[in-house]
């Protein structure tokens, strides 16, 4: 589980508010796409991303994005099910 656990094939589009927020690496949150402390007793940490303005931000929801917790498209090229 190097990139962590794919939650979904395609971002997390939600509309955020100035702030910090704290992205899921391992996959395991039921609070997708943020962190809920599931990943307790793994290597895993959250990813720290600070919103400077109030805008729509599309979260990785695969976990093989180059952009860290913020989708590139990598989704688009992972195998089919």
């Amino acid at each position: 589980m190097a990139n962590g656990k794919i939650t979904q094939r395609f971002p997390y589009m939600i509309a955020e508010e100035p702030g910090i927020k704290f992205w899921c690496a391992c996959g395991l949150s039921k609070n997708q796409p943020y962190c809920d402390g599931s990943h307790k007793g793994t290597d895993f940490t959250p990813v720290k991303h600070v919103i400077d303005d109030a805008k729509k931000i599309a979260w990785c929801g695969c976990r093989t994005s180059s952009k860290g917790c913020l989708c590139d498209g990598s989704h688009m090229k992972l195998p089919k099910e």
